[in-house]
């Protein structure tokens, strides 16, 4: 009988703790900040500026591009979220459609930063493109584990 109630109590005492770490992560997630496209556009330039020493023209030119790149994600983004609101999700051709033009996307952002950078700087992009997606690929591999 005792070892029924201490089984219980360590049952319980994990499923409070479980909860409460979802509860912590859930309400990080709601108070994370979000900036506007033009905020995180101008903190995408200065970074940019910083690892690969831009100069002002080359940041005039990067800064429509990310303008652009921004606001199309940050579209994707509230679309996807009311799907998931509503419990829809997307068909394969809608899945094919969306990866296809975000693909699209990047060649079209590849070869504008090629035009704009020196050689050096857009070697350097691209290690950092790199390693976004590396970063990124961890992200989804620790969050999948959970």
């Amino acid at each position: 009988m005792k070892n029924f109630a201490l089984i219980l109590m360590m049952v319980i005492a994990v499923t409070f703790t479980a909860n409460t770490q979802e509860k912590t992560a859930q309400k990080k997630r709601q108070n994370r900040r979000q900036f506007t496209v033009e905020q995180n556009t101008e903190l995408a330039v200065k970074r940019m500026t910083l690892a690969l020493d831009l100069n002002e023209k080359q940041q005039n030119q990067i800064k429509p591009l990310l303008m652009t790149q921004a606001a199309q994600r940050k579209t994707a983004m509230e679309k996807m979220k009311k799907a998931r609101e509503n419990k829809q999700k997307p068909s394969e051709e809608e899945l094919f459609t969306m990866r296809s033009q975000q693909l699209g996307n990047q060649i079209a952002m590849k070869k504008s930063m090629k035009e704009i950078l020196t050689k050096e700087q857009f070697e350097e992009f691209e290690k950092m493109v790199k390693m976004r997606k590396t970063k990124g690929k961890k992200m989804l591999e620790k969050k999948g584990k959970k």
